[in-house]
C-alpha cells in the first residue's frame, strides 16, 4: 500500500495532560474503563443517526455492541465498539487535542489535588487520556463507517509527547483501543474484576457490552476463557425501566455517563408522561457547576431519544437557558426517527415536552426548597451556591412561570447582613413590619458597597429589612420582577422616598420644614452644579451621611449605568438627583460659606457618588479639592 508512519507532536494542553494522568496515581483508578465504554456506546449511538439516512453505514453489521477484552501474556486490555469509527484526520483531531472547548479552562481548574483533579476529567472531554492511568502505550485502530478497508488508521503512542499515525488495512469498521498496562496493573487483566466494574459504571449502556465466558476447567484448577460471548450490563435504556427497579447507586452511575461528571447529582426526577404526547425524562441537578456555566452559548445537557434511538446529545430546544445546567435524557414516542434541529425548532410537541421538562425541573428544586427536612433544604442552600445566579435569568426569559421562579430565589439582606443569600421573598414578606407596603431593596457592585451604602441609613435606623443585591443578574431581576406576593418592589435609591405608614407625623413635618429652611441653599447647591445633576433636595434617607445620590423614578440607577458602560453598552442619558442631609454638620457649615461654596458642593456630590461605586470625572479635581480644603481648615480659615 505504500502508506508511511507519521509522528506528530501534541496539542500543547494534551503534553500537560498526560504528564498528569502518567505521574499520578489517582484513588480511583478504574473510571478509565467506564470512559472508555461510554466513548465506544457515543460512536455507536452516532453511527445510528447517521444511518438513519444512510443504512448503507451498517454493512452486513447492523448488531451494534461493544467488546471488552484481555490478554495476559501480551499484558494488554482492549475495548473495542463497531460505531461510526474514525478517519485518518479524526484519529489526529480528536485524539492529538483534547477535541472538546475548554482546555484552558481545564487547566486553570486544576488544584494539584490529585483526587480533585480527577473529577474533572469527563467533564472537559478528555476522557480517553484517562487510559494512561494504567497503561504506558495505547494503541487505537479505526475504521470510519462508509470508507473503504484501506482506509483505516492506526493512531499510538506512548504519551510522552508525541504519537504515530499510518493508514493500514481493516476490514471492520468501529474502533478498537488496546491498552498496553504498566507493569502492577494486573488487576486489570482479570476477568471477575473487569465485570465488576462495568456492572458498577456501565450497567445502563443501552447497548449490550460482551466479554468472552469463562468455565472451570478441573485439569487447570482455574477459570479458562471459552469462545462464547456472554453480555455482561443490562443493555437496556435505564429510563425504561421502572423507578422501584432502578437503585439510587444505579441513577447516580447514570448521570455520570450521560454529565461526564465524577460527581455524583444533587438531585433527580425520573417521569413518563402520558397523553397528547408520550415521552419519558430523567433529569438531573449536577450538584458542582461546569466550568463553563456563564457561556450561554455552550452544550447543553439533554440527550434526545426517539423510541430509544439517540438523535442528539446538546438538544438546546429542550430546556430553557436559564437551566442550561440540568442534565439527562428525554425519550419521545411521537417525534420522527429523522427529527433534524430545524424540524425542533418549528414543532409544536417539542415545545410541549420542554414545558413539561421545566416543571419537572421547578417542582424538584421546589421539593428541596421547601422540604421539611433539613437535608434537603441543605440541598438547595448547595444548589443555590453553585446555579442561583443562573436561575436567576429566568425571572425575565420564562414569564409563564416567573411567580414559581422568584420564590425559589434567595437573597442577602440587612436581616443577617451576612453575604450568605440565604433569604426568600417570602421570608422578606413574613418578616415586615406593621404598615409595611413594599419591598426594599439596594443594589450595589459588591456586597460590602451594597452593606455600607448611605440609603440604608433611614431604613436601619427604623429596622426595616433591605434586600442586598451585588450580582449583576440582579439589575436584570430587579427590572423584570416588579412585585412579589402582591408587595411592590422598591429600589432604596430611587424616587422620592415614601416610607407610608411607618413615617410619623412628627417626621413628615420636621422634613418638611426642613424643605422650607435649607431652600435657599438647595437652589444655590442646584446652580453651581448646573447640568451635573438632574435636581437637588433634602432628603429624610440619611442619617449619618452629609448627602446621597438618587435616580428619578424612571431613570436607570447608577449601578446599571456601570454594568452597561462595562459591558460596551451605550447607557441612556440620565443624570441623578443630589439628597443633602440637613442635619449633618457638612451641610449646615455649607449654608454659611462663602468664599469655597463651590469646592463644598462638589465635594458633596463626589463622594456621593463615590459612596455609591461611582467614578469620578475628574478624580485630580476632587483631590485637589480635598487638599485644599484640609489646607484651609488647618489654617483656621475654612471661609
Amino acid at each position: 500500500m505504500g502508506a508511511q508512519k507519521e509522528t506528530l507532536g501534541f496539542q500543547a494542553e494534551v503534553k500537560q495532560l498526560l504528564n498528569l494522568m502518567i505521574h499520578s496515581l489517582y484513588s480511583n483508578k478504574e473510571i478509565f474503563l467506564r470512559e472508555l465504554i461510554s466513548n465506544a456506546s457515543d460512536a455507536c449511538d452516532r453511527l445510528r443517526f447517521e444511518a438513519l439516512n444512510n443504512t448503507s453505514l451498517y454493512g452486513d453489521d447492523a448488531e451494534l455492541k461493544i467488546r471488552v477484552a484481555f490478554d495476559k501474556e501480551a499484558h494488554t486490555l482492549t475495548i473495542s465498539d463497531n460505531g461510526i469509527g474514525l478517519s485518518r484526520d479524526e484519529a489526529v483531531q480528536h485524539l492529538g487535542t483534547i477535541a472538546k472547548s475548554g482546555t484552558r479552562e481545564f487547566f486553570s481548574a486544576l488544584t494539584g489535588d490529585q483526587a480533585k483533579d480527577a473529577h474533572l476529567i469527563g467533564q472537559f472531554g478528555v476522557g480517553f487520556y484517562s487510559s494512561y492511568i494504567v497503561a504506558d502505550k495505547v494503541t487505537v485502530i479505526s475504521r470510519r463507517a462508509g470508507l473503504e478497508a484501506s482506509q483505516a488508521v492506526r493512531w499510538e503512542s506512548s504519551g510522552e509527547g508525541d504519537f504515530t499515525v499510518e493508514m493500514i488495512e481493516r476490514a471492520q469498521r468501529g474502533t478498537e483501543v488496546t491498552l498496553h498496562l504498566r507493569s502492577g496493573e494486573d488487576e486489570f487483566l482479570s476477568n471477575w474484576k473487569l465485570r465488576s466494574i462495568i456492572r458498577k459504571y456501565s450497567d445502563h449502556i443501552t447497548l449490550p457490552i460482551v466479554m468472552k465466558k469463562e468455565e472451570w476447567n478441573d485439569e487447570k484448577k482455574e477459570h479458562v476463557q471459552t469462545d462464547e460471548d456472554e453480555t455482561v450490563n443490562q443493555a437496556s435504556a435505564l429510563w425504561t425501566r421502572p423507578k422501584s427497579e432502578i437503585s439510587d447507586e444505579q441513577y447516580n452511575e447514570f448521570y455520570k455517563h450521560v454529565a461526564h461528571d465524577f460527581d455524583e447529582p444533587l438531585a433527580h426526577v425520573h417521569a413518563r408522561v402520558e397523553g397528547k404526547q408520550e415521552y419519558t425524562q430523567l433529569l438531573y441537578i449536577p450538584s458542582k457547576a461546569p466550568f463553563d456555566l456563564f457561556d450561554r452559548t455552550a452544550r447543553h445537557g439533554i440527550k434526545l431519544y426517539v423510541r430509544r434511538v439517540f438523535i442528539m446529545d446538546d438538544a438546546e430546544q429542550l430546556m430553557p437557558l436559564y437551566l442550561r445546567f440540568v442534565r439527562g435524557v428525554v425519550d419521545s414516542n411521537d417525534l420522527p426517527l429523522n427529527v433534524s434541529r430545524e424540524i425542533l425548532q418549528q414543532s409544536r410537541d417539542i415545545e410541549t415536552i420542554r414545558g413539561g421538562c421545566v416543571k419537572r425541573v421547578l417542582g424538584m428544586l421546589e421539593a428541596l426548597a421547601d422540604s421539611d427536612e433539613a437535608a434537603d433544604r441543605e440541598k438547595y442552600g448547595k444548589f443555590w451556591k453553585e446555579f442561583g445566579r443562573v436561575l436567576k435569568e429566568g425571572v425575565g426569559e420564562d414569564f409563564a412561570n416567573k411567580e414559581r421562579i422568584a420564590k425559589l430565589l434567595r437573597f442577602a439582606s440587612t436581616h443577617a447582613d451576612t453575604a450568605d443569600e440565604t433569604v426568600s421573598l417570602a421570608d422578606y414578606v413574613s418578616r415586615m413590619k406593621e404598615g409595611q407596603e413594599k419591598i426594599y431593596y439596594v443594589t450595589a457592585e459588591t456586597f460590602t458597597a451594597a452593606k455600607h451604602s448611605p440609603h440604608l441609613e433611614i431604613f436601619r435606623k427604623k429596622g426595616i429589612e433591605v434586600l442586598l443585591l451585588s450580582e449583576r443578574v440582579d439589575e436584570w431581576v430587579t427590572g423584570n420582577l416588579t412585585e412579589f406576593d402582591g408587595k411592590p418592589l422598591q429600589s432604596v435609591a430611587k424616587g422620592g422616598l415614601d416610607l407610608g405608614k411607618l413615617e410619623d407625623a412628627a417626621e413628615k413635618e420636621a422634613a418638611e420644614k426642613a424643605a422650607d429652611e435649607y431652600k435657599e441653599l438647595i437652589d444655590k447647591v442646584k446652580t453651581t452644579l448646573g447640568e451635573k445633576v438632574k435636581d437637588v433636595r433634602v432628603t429624610h434617607r440619611l442619617t449619618d451621611s452629609p448627602s446621597c445620590l438618587v435616580a428619578d423614578e424612571y431613570d436607570i440607577g447608577g449601578n446599571l449605568q456601570r454594568i452597561l458602560k462595562a459591558a460596551g453598552q451605550q447607557a441612556p442619558a440620565s443624570k441623578p438627583i443630589l439628597e443633602i442631609n440637613p442635619t449633618h454638620p457638612a451641610v449646615q457649615r455649607l449654608k454659611y460659606e462663602e468664599t469655597r461654596f463651590a469646592d463644598w458642593a462638589n465635594l458633596l456630590l463626589e463622594q456621593a457618588t463615590l459612596a455609591e461605586g461611582g467614578t469620578l470625572d475628574d478624580p485630580a479635581g476632587f483631590v485637589r479639592r480635598i487638599n485644599d480644603l484640609m489646607l484651609a481648615l488647618s489654617l483656621g480659615s475654612g471661609r
